[in-house]
């Protein structure tokens, strides 16, 4: 069974939580998905690990870019995981279909948005009743903070 993370935004937006996570999981070795809601959300995503720091970037890309393969981090609308990668980042409340192939599953959800909230925890529901491990990180003042 996989690892699935619920990561609760409170304190700051998605574009800036979401590049910091992606360091860190880069930074330990593993090659990674985020699975955005639309087209329009990858593009959004894909300037936005362009520009989020102004001293560098996060190498990445999508099907408009092509080259899965060599892409580290890869961003889609889609279920799919062309990049042999170990993490998947789900974002924009889309539920994952399959994770087979994934170690760890990351559910990144607007703590502020009550729909968000209420999606969330359905998801949880589903996670839990597929037999998957879990865990919920709420975002505080100090940084992420593992709750259950």
């Amino acid at each position: 069974m996989v690892e699935v993370g619920f990561y609760h935004l409170l304190s700051t937006p998605l574009e800036r939580a979401l590049p910091r996570l992606l360091e860190r999981a880069m930074g330990q070795g593993h090659r990674i998905v985020v699975q955005a809601g639309s087209p329009e959300r990858v593009e959004h995503l894909n300037a936005l690990l362009w520009t989020y720091d102004e001293a560098g970037f996060l190498p990445h890309g999508s099907a408009r870019d092509g080259n899965a393969a060599a892409q580290p981090i890869w961003l889609t609308d889609r279920p799919e995981n062309p990049n042999g990668a170990t993490i998947l980042f789900l974002v924009d409340g889309v539920a994952a279909d399959d994770l087979d192939g994934f170690a760890r599953c990351i559910d990144m959800f607007d703590g502020n948005d009550p729909d968000a909230v209420v999606a969330a925890r359905g998801r949880w529901r589903a996670a839990s009743a597929a037999g998957h491990s879990l865990t919920y990180w709420q975002q505080t003042e100090k940084g992420w903070e593992k709750k259950a």
